[in-house]
């Protein structure tokens, strides 16, 4: 197997291996062996070759490890809807007392909070935060 072959192969195995891991570390790691592909199609030796994959892919991963896709984003739970189901839901207020109500909710009684600048009338709610047992609401 020809130097050229070998590296496609080589960055086509971290391809596939990065579909399993769902981060694009591998495939940064594939694009400098690409590179070591191209300098073997080039027709510098082994070396040179090897030099040309690793400075790629070094570059290729400390760019990706500055950018936004590097570093997952880091999200509290209380208010991620992906992590909570009843992040965006709507609740019914009768009415306030101190900032505080009781609303049935998923057949259960439930204590809400008045979220940051919401105000306190009766009403529809939007569920922006979940503390434990209580749920706090925003205007909707």
């Amino acid at each position: 197997m020809t130097d050229l072959m070998s590296w496609l192969v080589a960055a086509g195995i971290l391809v596939i291996a990065e579909l399993f891991t769902g981060t694009f570390y591998l495939l940064m790691i594939a694009i400098g062996l690409l590179a070591g592909a191209l300098a073997a199609w080039l027709g510098l030796s082994g070396p040179l070759q090897t030099f040309a994959a690793a400075a790629v892919g070094l570059v290729a991963t400390a760019i990706l490890h500055r950018s936004r896709f590097g570093r997952p984003a880091r999200r509290d739970a209380t208010r991620d809807s992906n992590v909570n189901l009843d992040i965006g839901q709507r609740v019914l207020v009768d009415a306030w007392n101190d900032g505080r109500a009781r609303v049935m909710y998923r057949g259960a009684l439930w204590d809400v909070e008045l979220g940051p600048g919401a105000l306190p009338e009766a009403g529809n709610f939007r569920i922006v935060e979940v503390l434990g047992n209580r749920l706090i609401v925003a205007n909707s």
